[in-house]
């Protein structure tokens, strides 16, 4: 079975706000990253769309060890989906948060063994300040803007 491991962040000025989002991908077959952005969401749909991109690319039934700075991302996969679906989409409080994302995102974690593991930010891990760079360069931006990214 194919093993990768997947490391992701994401980026917004402002939340909402213009955003990027990044992934560095490693398995057997190497390493690769990729990065993009929207002009108008959220951190947290970056961090989500991240990880969507970052499944993507990797072959359905292989493991994957998902690696992230985002308590959102790895708590939802690992403790609130269950209950959400359970439930209709729907929290304590009302619809869940960007569910559009978190259905696209359950697909792709059923189509494959998902460990999460939660990385602390900002605190020298080599993939995640490369992440967090990728995805603070892919925020739109208009041109001269002054770069102050929130993550």
């Amino acid at each position: 079975m194919a093993t990768f491991d997947l490391f992701t962040d994401g980026a917004c000025e402002g939340n909402p706000g213009p955003g990027g989002w990044a992934f560095v991908l490693r398995g057997t077959d190497g390493e690769r990253e990729q990065a993009g952005g929207e002009t108008s969401t959220t951190n947290n749909r970056m961090e989500l769309t991240a990880v969507i991109e970052g499944l993507q690319q990797v072959p359905a039934g292989a493991e994957v060890t998902l690696h992230s700075d985002s308590q959102y991302v790895t708590k939802g996969l690992s403790e609130w989906l269950v209950g959400w679906k359970r439930r209709g989409w729907r929290t304590t409080s009302g619809p869940v948060k960007n569910a559009d994302l978190w259905k696209r995102l359950d697909i792709l974690a059923a189509e494959r063994t998902l460990r999460t593991v939660w990385v602390r930010g900002h605190d020298g891990h080599v993939e995640n300040e490369r992440c967090d760079r990728l995805a603070v360069a892919a925020v739109p931006r208009p041109a001269g803007a002054a770069r102050r990214p929130r993550r």
